[in-house]
């Protein structure tokens, strides 16, 4: 008889894990000047229990700046100030995973540096709110058409981004394809109103998001290189449209044949339908490797869906903020403490290293 998988229970393959708990991506706003800094490094190692740590989004080109004060990985100097990150998470005995976000859209210029403009599928606005911290609270702006120029620029970007990020000791880098975010405004119908080849059909519509992956790939190894999804999404007033399970559902299948380390889904807004849970379920099948899901899952829940083998990887985020040994909590049925949500995106240690571990 086969032993029940849980949260706890060590992973082997392409990824070789300590564990199936993985810590989720999360915007922190602390990178001043677009660079990694120390106050980073020593938030990333409290949390090295986790079998996997993935990182906040960070930027592979200035046009992806969206927000105040998110990191880059486009430059020498931001490449050189990830190393202290990945020396600190190494050293406590974790993994980790870089998360490369373009906001394309979803920004202001009054967060661009000099030179970077808003690039998207179309020039449509968010129409979100976006804080800036020269200009207080502004709306986002509407940003330019890429050309097809802009296209293959922005995908040779992402790749050297996945570059840099090795050289500065990451195990992997994650494509942010969810939330509303670049890759995800090529794929939603309402989003992408193109007429050319990265437009219309869903063959179209993913094909941005398929060349992006390839084009990593091709830089990193597959082994390397990961994606994070979410149907069915409506963060930053993303449109619904009718196609969604069905271009899901051809981009896992297209995806698989890369054979990437794993795919991140954001399962909350899936569950929600019969045609999502199905659509959920044809993901598992057609998508060979890791499969890591995220949305709220408690520790039961979590090990529920690894046995179920409904994943292969449970990711934990906002309880990962106010509980830096969150593995240890969750072993031992400790109560998890709660975060200040105040602090999420200030600029200091305050909400970020200072939660203690439990007694």
């Amino acid at each position: 008889m086969s032993e029940t998988i849980n949260l706890f229970t060590p992973l082997k393959g392409k990824l070789n894990l300590k564990n199936r708990i993985v810590m989720a991506p999360m915007t922190r706003c602390r990178a001043i000047g677009n660079l990694a800094n120390p106050l980073i490094a020593t938030y990333y190692a409290q949390r090295s229990t986790a079998g996997l740590i993935i990182t906040e989004g960070v930027a592979p080109s200035p046009n992806g700046l969206g927000y105040a004060r998110i990191p880059g990985i486009f430059s020498p100097e931001q490449t050189e100030s990830w190393k202290t990150v990945t020396q600190a998470v190494h050293a406590a005995g974790g993994q980790l995973f870089m998360q490369l976000m373009h906001t394309g859209r979803v920004g202001h210029s009054a967060n661009l540096p000099a030179g970077a403009q808003l690039l998207a599928p179309s020039a449509i606005n968010a129409d979100s709110p976006m804080w800036t911290d020269t200009q207080g609270m502004q709306t986002t702006e509407t940003p330019k058409a890429m050309t097809a120029d802009e296209i293959k620029a922005t995908i040779e970007e992402f790749a050297q981004a996945a570059a840099n990020a090795i050289e500065a000791g990451f195990d992997g880098v994650e494509l942010h394809g969810a939330n509303g975010y670049l890759l995800e405004q090529f794929l939603n119908a309402g989003t992408n109103q193109r007429t050319d080849e990265y437009g219309g059909s869903i063959e179209n519509r993913a094909r941005f998001v398929i060349e992006t992956a390839r084009a990593v790939v091709e830089r990193i190894g597959a082994d390397k290189t990961a994606i994070r999804l979410s149907p069915y999404n409506t963060f930053n007033n993303m449109p619904a449209y009718d196609d969604t399970a069905a271009l899901y559902d051809y981009l896992a299948t297209e995806l698989n044949k890369l054979e990437l380390a794993y795919l991140h889904l954001i399962d909350y807004a899936s569950r929600a339908t019969e045609e999502g849970r199905a659509l959920l379920q044809s993901i598992r099948t057609s998508f060979k490797p890791a499969l890591i899901l995220n949305a709220g899952y408690t520790k039961e829940r979590g090990n529920l869906a690894l046995a179920n083998n409904e994943a292969d990887l449970i990711s934990f985020g906002t309880p990962f903020i106010a509980n830096p040994d969150l593995l240890h909590r969750l072993a031992n049925d400790i109560e998890l403490a709660q975060p200040d949500t105040n602090t999420f995106y200030t600029a200091d240690a305050a909400g970020f290293t200072d939660y203690p571990a439990a007694v």
